[in-house]
């Protein structure tokens, strides 16, 4: 038995090892230049729902990718509701709750090791895109509203899937942010915008962890569709960033084939028959595609292709209890608490009665719904892990709402009773499956109504009131002030209920932290005015205001902060440090704090580091999340956490440049528990090296010629082509009419100057000037 295990390893180390020695884009180019040109656009497409093509005759195989993101779904053809058993881990807006990366790739590797049993080659997750609205309906799906904390979640996440050799399809690129009228609606972004915000969480993956697929969104960005958008597909991801895979359609998402294959889009899914084959050939014949770009697309899905194939290993065995207990901890770490007046949690091993009120308790709500729907190897509710930890405590239920999350007078009295009856009530809700799926986006940010009125019934009743939600992103809380604790579970998975009980046991001391700002009402948010758009057009107008970066520049107080959440213990943090204050725009910077366990109980903090810049030149948010780390501390101990910072965490996205650039000047680093709780400052003075490099044009703005290398003289020739004066301002007169002239005229294209300027300033005084400003 021993020997077969150790062959068994062996051979699984064997074809590892090879995997990762083989060259397969060479490979796969000489199976190119084999190939007929239909054999060739065949491998632009799916064979089925889920696979892809084989040509026998050249020893090319075919590969199988299925969902999702927290738990294998393969299923056959589009049925969701027969898919294998596979655990079902904790949803994106849970696992980014935990700010735990290795915790995320720990997650990664169970995932890939279920998809290697299964004969899976590729695994269609994570979903990395921005959450613009808390109302987007798959919101559950994504991890953040923040791109540094999903990009780093994110690369986490592949690169522990792909250390089992499953590659992963990160998605839906790029912003996609609404679910209605996702197949046609447009994504209006600025450049800016999207480098900053919508960008940067796929660029931090592809750069950190080279996933082997990008799966593009179904909607248009900026009018083009993004499964043929050069600019996203060729430029962005290729070029600057040095993706090395393949580009996959989402399911359906394909508009024209052959412009799709000429902007960078290497496999269609699902299977269309051969349809849009014959349009790649057509495109190749007629010569509106050439046969060398097609070339470069098959050699890319091929090479994938061998790689996935060769990495596949055989016997694997899926430890299905292992596989739980990992999910249970994955999940313990995600819950957020909220609330915790009067330190009512943990509970107290000396009540005797507690109420548990609501059918979540019973009948958890642990995943969303759409194609990531997991069929669970088990299902832990917490009423009866409760029972199992607390012995002692006798525990009452009461199912307080249907599966709509509808109630009735008979349920609400009974409840009440129930309550009545209790030392204390834990209440569960959230929202049911109907509210929040692919699919569609939700109308309002509130709970049923029949869950909000037993909350307010049960809290009349009974002053010990903990509630805990199962939801898979924000919800509005009228019920706020009437309640001891609030504890947010989020989407736990298969193993949530068992985590809910550890928690509120106090097996495990709470450390999730909100990935997203949870708004006091709807009208607060960034988006409440259209959102989700329906005219085709979403404009994104908050530009890079998303999140916490629009609560904090509007002075919006939420009901809970981006970063917030409580521990059972309490950490303080002291003596920032940085080892310089004064640096060039090269240098990398390092910001030491200590943090400290001052509470009675072991614990982890997220530490988490923003930045703001004094006085910027364009609109920026106040602060920005640019690194962060989880900590453990026992009682008393205290730790330094040292972060490195480069010019990328001072920098914004200049749209003159296209590039990312720093303003010289002083920028605050702040360090504490969340984007509202900053207590240490770091004051840095950065010099920026690295000129912009701005094209000025006909349409430049006279202002902008003051940011030119030669820009004294460069004015100063401006002036005097206008006023047809070489005079220097001296009395104080003339300098009143020269500031008020500049002042006027700032906002004004320079080609205007022409027509203001009584024949003064000529054509060949504006080329002259763009001339001198251009050739440094």
């Amino acid at each position: 038995m021993k020997k077969i295990i150790l062959l068994l390893i062996g051979l699984t180390l064997s074809s590892q090892s090879y995997a990762q020695s083989v060259d397969y884009r060479e490979k796969a180019a000489k199976l190119v230049a084999k190939m007929t040109l239909e054999e060739k656009a065949s491998l632009c497409s799916g064979e089925t729902a889920w696979s892809t093509k084989a040509i026998a005759r050249l020893g090319i195989p075919s590969i199988f990718m299925t969902d999702g993101p927290h738990g294998l779904r393969k299923a056959e053809g589009f049925d969701f509701t027969n898919s294998v058993p596979a655990t079902c881990f904790p949803t994106a807006s849970a696992l980014a709750s935990s700010w735990n990366p290795a915790l995320a790739q720990k997650m990664g590797e169970a995932l890939a090791v279920e998809s290697q049993a299964n004969d899976v080659q590729i695994l269609l997750g994570p979903g990395v895109n921005m959450k613009r609205s808390p109302l987007g309906g798959r919101n559950f799906e994504y991890f953040s509203e923040d791109p540094i904390l999903a990009g780093t979640i994110a690369t986490a996440y592949i690169n522990g899937v792909q250390s089992q050799g499953v590659g992963t399809s990160m998605k839906h690129f790029a912003a996609n942010s609404q679910e209605t009228e996702r197949m046609s609606n447009s994504s209006n972004v600025d450049e800016r915008t999207l480098n900053e915000i919508y960008f940067p969480a796929f660029e931090m993956a592809v750069k950190n962890a080279q996933p082997w697929t990008v799966m593009c969104s179904y909607n248009r960005l900026n009018g083009v569709y993004a499964s043929e958008s050069p600019y996203l597909l060729n430029d962005v991801l290729k070029k600057q960033w040095g993706f090395k895979g393949f580009v996959v359609s989402d399911w359906g998402a394909v508009n024209e084939r052959a412009a799709g294959v000429d902007a960078g889009l290497g496999l269609e899914m699902p299977a269309s028959g051969g349809f849009n084959d014959k349009k790649i050939v057509d495109a190749v014949k007629k010569g509106t595609l050439s046969e060398a770009r097609l070339n470069e697309i098959v050699i890319d899905v091929l090479a994938v292709t061998l790689k996935a194939k060769d990495s596949h290993k055989k016997g694997i065995v899926v430890d299905k209890i292992k596989h739980n207990e990992l999910a249970r901890q994955v999940s313990s770490e995600c819950i957020v608490l909220l609330k915790n007046d009067n330190a009512i949690l943990p509970l107290k091993s000396s009540l005797k009665k507690i109420a548990i009120v609501g059918d979540f308790g019973k009948n958890p709500r642990y995943q969303g719904a759409g194609s990531s729907q997991v069929r669970p190897t088990q299902i832990l509710n917490a009423l009866t892990e409760l029972q199992k930890l607390a012995k002692g405590t006798q525990f009452s239920f009461s199912t307080g709402y249907n599966t709509a999350g509808e109630t009735n007078d008979a349920q609400i009295a009974e409840a009440v009773q129930n309550a009545k009856n209790a030392e204390l009530v834990i209440v569960f809700a959230g929202l049911p499956d109907s509210y929040e799926s692919e699919g569609y986006d939700r109308n309002n940010l509130d709970m049923p109504a029949g869950h909000n009125k037993l909350i307010a019934e049960v809290a009349k009743a009974n002053a010990n009131i903990v509630v805990v939600l199962m939801n898979g992103a924000a919800v509005s809380m009228p019920w706020k002030n009437d309640v001891t604790a609030i504890v947010e579970a989020y989407l736990g998975g298969q193993a949530g209920g068992g985590a809910i009980a550890d928690v509120l046991t106090g097996k495990v001391n709470p450390s999730g932290k909100l990935s997203e700002t949870f708004p006091a009402r709807l009208e607060d948010t960034p988006t409440a005015m259209d959102f989700p758009s329906r005219d085709g057009n979403a404009i994104y107008g908050e530009g890079v205001f998303i999140g916490y970066r629009y609560y904090d520049k509007k002075k919006i107080e939420p009901n809970f902060p981006f970063g917030y959440g409580l521990s059972y213990t309490t950490f303080d943090y002291s003596d920032i440090t940085a080892n310089t204050t004064s640096a060039k725009d090269s240098d990398e910077i390092t910001i030491a704090v200590k943090v400290k366990n001052t509470g009675k109980v072991a614990g982890k903090e997220v530490v988490q580091l923003y930045v703001h810049e004094q006085e910027s030149e364009v609109a920026r948010p106040e602060n920005e999340l640019k690194h962060f780390e989880k900590v453990s501390l026992l009682p008393g101990e205290e730790k330094t956490v040292s972060f490195k910072l480069t010019s990328r965490d001072f920098a914004y996205y200049n749209t003159k440049s296209h590039d990312w650039v720093i303003k010289s000047g002083k920028f605050d680093v702040l360090v504490g528990s969340s984007s509202r709780n900053l207590p240490l400052k770091q004051t840095i003075d950065i010099q920026s090296t690295k000129p912009v490099k701005v094209v000025f044009t006909r349409e430049s703005l006279f202002k902008e010629f003051k940011k030119a290398p030669n820009s004294v003289a460069i004015y100063a020739q401006i002036v005097q082509s206008f006023t047809g004066s070489t005079k220097k301002a001296e009395t104080e007169d003339e300098k009143k009419a020269a500031a008020f002239f500049e002042a006027m005229l700032a906002d004004m294209p320079i080609n205007k100057f022409m027509l203001l300027s009584g024949g003064k300033f000529t054509e060949e005084s504006l080329e002259a000037i763009l001339k001198a400003v251009n050739q440094n």
